[in-house]
This record gives C-alpha cells, sequence and structure tokens, in this order.
C-alpha cells in the first residue's frame, strides 16, 4: 500500500509530514506559515510600529527557523499595508562568507584552530555583517536588480529617493563605498549608477586636478609662446608642474591610506583598497570631512554608520529594522560546539546594540547556550541587561500545541477544499489524551513530524494496496512509537557524548 494511496483516500493532496526543515518545506511555506504560531509568538514579534529585541533559546527542531520565516512574513504583511509605516528586515542567518572572510585576516596559527578565530569576533564585526545585508539589500532594490538579495518584502519605491536631502545622499554613497557587497558587478559601477540616480553632484571634488590641469598648462603654453627652449633643461618648469598638482597627490595619499586602515578593519569582508580610495575621493571635500568610517577596531563609528543607514531607510519610508539571527550552530567554524556559539554570539549581548532606537533584534539562539549564561559573572549581566530584552529561555512545545500544530498542516494539504484532520488518519481506539501524551514525549515539531510520516510509512508497510486499511491502528502507533523513542533517545545520547 502507497503512502500517497492512503493521502488521497481521506482527502491529503500532500504529504504533511515529509519535511523536517522549515527552510525547504513547501508544505511550512506555502501553505501553513500564517495558521499556525508558538505560544510565545507575540512576545518574539512584537509591535511591528516599533521594532524591539527579543531573545529566544530553543532546542534543535523546536522552530526557530519556522519562527523567522513567520516574521518575515508577516513584517511583508505589515508593509503591504497602505498607511503604515514599514519595516526593513534583515536576515543575518548565513555566516559562512562572513567567517571565511575573516579568518582570512587572522594569522595562519590562530586559523587552525576555530575556536581562537571565533574568539576574534567582535561586536563591530556583527554589526559591519549586518550593515553589509541591510545596504546590499537596499542598494539591489534602488538599482532595480533582478533577484536582489534580502526579504521580498523590503520593496523601496524609487519615488521616495526625491525625499533624501544632499547629506542623506551622502551617506547613502558613503555607507555603499564601505558596505556593498554585492556579487553581480563590481561596486564603482553600481556607485556610480547609484550616484545619477540621486542626482549627486561630484563635480566640486575635481578641483585638485583641475588645478594640476591649468599649472601644466600654463607652463606648456609659456614654454611655447616664449620659444625659450634652453629653459626646459633646467629643473623650475617641472618643479612648477609638480607643485600644481601637489594637492592631488596629497589627498591622493590621504584617502589610499583611509581606504587601507577601511579594508584592514571591515574584516568580515574583503574590499579593494583601490576602490574604496576611488570612491572617497568623489566625494567633495565639504561633504566627507570629518564624516565617520569604519577605519579603526571599536564600535563607535559603526554605530553612528548605523545610525546614518537608519536614517535613509526612515527617509525612504521605513521606520524601523528588524535583524533576524538564526542558524548559530549550522556554519562550519562552529558545526554545533556550545563554547564556539558562546565565544561567535556572546559579543552581541551588549545593551546599546540590543536596544539601539528603532532596531529590533531577533536572536533564534539554541537552548544550550542558556546553561552558560546562567554561569556569567555580574559584570556580563549589567552589559546585556537580559532583564530588559523580551527573553524567552525555552521554546517549548506542550502535547496540545502540537496536537494542534499537526491538525493544521493536515488541514493545510486538503485536496479540492476539503478540511482533513488528522483524527481521520487514526483509529477511534486512540484516543486524544493518549495522542497529546505521546506527543508531549516527542518535545517539539521536528520530532513529530519525523514520528508520524515514519507511522504512515510503517502503516502502509502492513497493509496491500489489494487489501488497504484506512486507518491507523492503536498497535502500529504504538509499536512505532516505541521505536521512534528509542531511536531518538540513542540519538540524544551519542549528542551528548559528542
Amino acid at each position: 500500500m502507497r503512502v500517497q494511496q492512503l493521502l488521497e483516500h481521506h482527502d491529503i493532496a500532500v504529504n504533511p509530514f515529509a519535511e523536517e526543515d522549515a527552510q525547504s518545506d513547501p508544505v511550512f511555506k506555502e501553505r501553513c506559515r500564517d495558521l499556525t504560531y508558538h505560544p510565545a509568538w507575540d512576545k518574539v514579534y512584537g509591535n511591528p510600529a516599533d521594532p524591539a529585541t527579543s531573545i529566544v533559546f530553543g532546542e534543535k527542531g523546536s522552530g526557530k527557523t519556522a519562527m523567522r520565516m513567520q516574521i518575515v512574513g508577516r513584517i511583508a504583511l505589515h508593509n503591504a499595508r497602505p498607511g503604515t509605516g514599514r519595516i526593513f528586515a534583515i536576515e543575518y542567518d548565513d555566516f559562512n562568507p562572513f567567517l571565511d572572510h575573516f579568518a582570512d585576516r587572522l594569522s595562519a596559527r590562530k586559523q587552525r584552530d576555530p575556536a581562537k578565530v571565533l574568539a576574534e569576533f567582535k561586536l563591530w564585526d556583527h554589526m559591519d555583517a549586518i550593515l553589509s545585508l541591510g545596504v546590499t539589500s537596499l542598494v539591489d532594490r534602488l538599482l532595480g536588480v533582478p533577484q536582489p538579495t534580502g526579504p521580498e518584502g523590503n520593496q523601496i519605491s524609487e519615488d521616495r529617493l526625491r525625499s533624501l536631502d544632499r547629506h542623506q545622499k551622502r551617506d547613502l554613497l558613503l555607507l555603499v563605498a564601505c558596505y556593498d557587497n554585492s556579487t553581480r558587478e563590481n561596486v564603482l559601477s553600481r556607485w556610480n549608477r547609484l550616484r545619477r540616480k540621486l542626482h549627486y553632484a561630484t563635480w566640486l571634488s575635481w578641483w585638485d586636478r583641475v588645478v594640476g590641469v591649468l599649472v601644466t598648462a600654463a607652463v606648456v603654453g609659456t614654454t611655447l609662446y616664449s620659444k625659450k627652449w634652453d629653459w626646459l633643461v633646467t629643473p623650475w618648469p617641472y618643479l612648477i608642474v609638480l607643485i600644481g598638482w601637489l594637492p592631488f597627490f596629497a589627498r591622493l595619499w590621504k584617502w589610499f591610506w583611509v581606504g587601507r586602515r577601511i579594508a584592514r578593519n571591515v574584516r568580515v569582508m574583503k574590499p579593494h583598497i583601490g576602490s574604496l580610495r576611488r570612491l572617497l575621493m568623489r566625494f567633495p571635500k565639504r561633504d566627507i570631512d570629518g564624516q565617520p568610517l569604519p577605519e579603526s577596531p571599536r564600535t563607535d563609528d559603526r554605530f553612528e554608520l548605523l545610525a546614518k543607514f537608519q536614517g535613509v531607510l526612515k527617509t525612504l519610508g521605513c521606520e524601523g529594522v528588524v535583524v533576524l539571527v538564526d542558524r548559530v550552530d549550522e556554519p562550519h567554524l562552529i558545526t554545533g560546539s556550545v563554547d564556539r556559539m558562546r565565544a561567535f554570539i556572546w559579543s552581541m549581548l551588549d545593551n546599546k546594540f540590543l536596544k539601539q532606537p528603532g532596531l529590533g533584534l531577533k536572536l533564534l539562539l539554541p537552548r544550550e547556550l542558556v546553561d552558560f549564561m546562567q554561569r556569567e559573572d555580574r559584570d556580563f549581566y549589567q552589559r546585556a541587561r537580559l532583564d530588559k530584552q523580551n527573553m524567552v529561555p525555552s521554546l517549548e512545545w506542550t502535547g496540545q500545541a502540537l496536537y494542534d500544530l499537526a491538525n493544521a498542516r493536515v488541514r493545510s494539504c486538503g485536496a479540492n477544499d476539503k478540511q482533513p484532520t488528522l483524527r481521520s488518519l487514526l483509529d477511534d481506539s486512540i484516543t486524544d489524551e493518549r495522542l497529546i501524551d505521546a506527543f508531549r514525549a516527542l518535545r517539539v515539531p521536528r520530532h513529530l513530524f519525523k514520528f508520524l510520516y515514519r507511522l504512515l510509512v510503517a502503516h502502509c508497510n502492513a497493509h496491500t494496496d489489494d487489501k488497504p486499511e484506512w486507518q491507523i491502528s492503536k498497535e502500529t502507533f504504538e509499536a512505532t512509537f516505541a521505536v521512534y523513542s528509542r531511536d531518538q533517545d540513542a540519538v540524544d545520547r551519542g549528542l551528548q557524548a559528542g
């Protein structure tokens, strides 16, 4: 007997439990993302009109990634409503590219030890990565790039560009010069395209070159007019030309070193010194003097640049920014190690960063980190102020919540507008109380889906196409549950030993 045969008999179009990871689960993404939420949803999501930070701890499979996708979906719905302040979402969940660039900056001795690499990752590195994701996504949309990076809800109307004043145009172009990380085209062409779209004039930045050209032309013209060719064998004409070009060479030298410091201290990217120097020299002196740049290993400049980014977004119609941090245990330098996760993420737990006005951070972290947090000293708690961060210490699911979740998935997969239920698949001898009790023991949605998929397969394997049985018996349920529980206990012991 085939599983699809059983499902079609109950008017279920697709298997509700075939996938275990929300990231690749079409049933969740297309059918039931907005149907079921964890009981802690309101605390985590908050009010989109005033983004706030939330810190969530949950074990593997408890639905952290699903919650991130639901937040992104709800933000997109919020942004689609007319008359509401839009939210700009940044998904900070793919750390491998940033960690690879970062590790390349360290010595060969440190690169050999992932723990030492992660211990060097500071708050300003996280801020650089977040700014890189946000700026690249924003520029993609302003330039109309096909398949832009970032969530689909981050749509920006080009008409809003007229609202930017000259200083905000300068801020946006400065952020692009430092943080645009597009792989589609080089930063120079993107910067120039954006400058033209913004109508940002840079002709004042050419004054020193004009002086150099005029002085050179004057020397050449004087020599040709006077026909004093013997003057050319003296050092004076060349010295005068050199003096005329000194302002240009001085500015070239200055911005070369500034670009070099930026390239050295923005460690999560690989900025090109030559490109940085050329872009920084395009800004008129009156616009760029005194502006913060990420040329030092500190957070002060990054906070100012983050405030500039928020100011530009606010003028473009985005009242707040939400940063979603997820999949902390997956980077190849971490591979599930709790010590490495702590080394990587702990620098973000800074109240000044977490409570940045207009910025809401949603940190979806592995449950194992709670034990480390409980052992921290007073200085850590004073710096992090976890009492103000909407913390959810455990993303727990009750048996009843998992029962509702399973039912919602089955209903969402109904064929021909039918509303099947999980109960219709099971024999009446399996009571609701037994189901809830069993689901409670499974703890998290991932185990629930694995068990129910295995249950469907076990039932179908026990019957033939000629003699189908349309309801799962109590004996099959109990036997499959016992085997699954034993297998899962073995896996849990292996993970703890590892």
